[in-house]
């Protein structure tokens, strides 16, 4: 399976998870409409690849249950024993978490970094992202014949 690592940063840190490669698509059109947040990205997301939003804040839910401000132990467990494209949906509070929000899987990392208005490439084997594209919209069970593009403004940089 085509899996890479996303990793999103906004005004209040960073989340990380792992996802389909063709998630890459619905979260370039969101960056495209300037998202100041996770929340918003996730959000402008949803009409091309159903179910994100969901499995991102679901994973956010469970990672703030099992890990308290500063007691990280939970999370670094998880992060020490499971293969890099298992695991779960989490923050980036410290330096462990951080070097496993860069760690490539399967096809590559990439950060989206909201607020400098970003796109870091970091290892993505799978299509470069480009500056307009295309996708087809993912409903929530399978790809849909509908396709949509994209543009993204010339204040986002694309890097490499």
């Amino acid at each position: 399976m085509n899996l890479i690592r996303c990793t999103v940063v906004d005004r209040r840190g960073a989340v990380s998870f792992v996802a389909h490669c063709d998630v890459l698509s619905a979260l370039v059109a969101a960056c495209a409409a300037d998202p100041p947040s996770l929340e918003e990205l996730l959000e402008l997301s949803e009409p091309y690849y159903r179910n994100l939003r969901e499995y991102v804040e679901a994973g956010l839910a469970v990672f703030d249950e099992r890990n308290v401000r500063g007691r990280y132990a939970a999370i670094h467990e998880v992060l020490g024993s499971t293969p890099s494209h298992e695991q779960p949906v989490f923050r980036v509070v410290d330096s462990v978490t951080r070097e496993a929000s860069l760690r490539p899987v399967k096809a590559g990392a990439i950060i989206f970094n909201l607020k400098a208005k970003r796109i870091v490439q970091l290892m993505n084997s799978y299509r470069e992202i480009r500056r307009s594209g295309r996708g087809r919209i993912f409903d929530g069970s399978g790809y849909t014949e509908t396709v949509f593009s994209y543009r993204l403004p010339r204040e986002w940089a694309l890097v490499p």
